[in-house]
């Protein structure tokens, strides 16, 4: 599946409230609430503070003025993106997954 697909499965992707002319907020929801309460505890357990290249990017988006809740849920859904990748090559988790990105 696509890194949307896997982010709308979990209930992290945003979703527009747009209509006609009308632009409205974008808010995470749908998926499976119990992968994202998992994910959310993870992200903030271990995640923000451990891991060297999400907690760069969770830091930056902070300093970009982005609410800490809103980094959070980036973050989360980098997770997604990252373990995404994972399936896709059939690799399994190496430490270097995370600094490197799967690149």
């Amino acid at each position: 599946m696509t890194d949307k697909q896997a982010a709308a499965l979990v209930g992290v992707a945003p979703i527009n409230r747009d209509s006609g002319k009308q632009q409205g907020y974008r808010a995470i929801g749908g998926g499976r609430p119990g992968v994202r309460r998992v994910l959310y505890m993870a992200t903030m357990g271990a995640a923000t503070r451990n891991n060297a290249r999400l907690k760069s990017i969770y830091k930056r988006l902070l300093a970009a003025g982005k609410k800490p809740k809103v980094a959070i849920v980036a973050i989360m859904r980098k997770i997604i993106v990252i373990l995404n990748a994972m399936i896709k090559s059939n690799q399994t988790w190496r430490a270097d997954h995370a600094v490197t990105g799967l690149t």
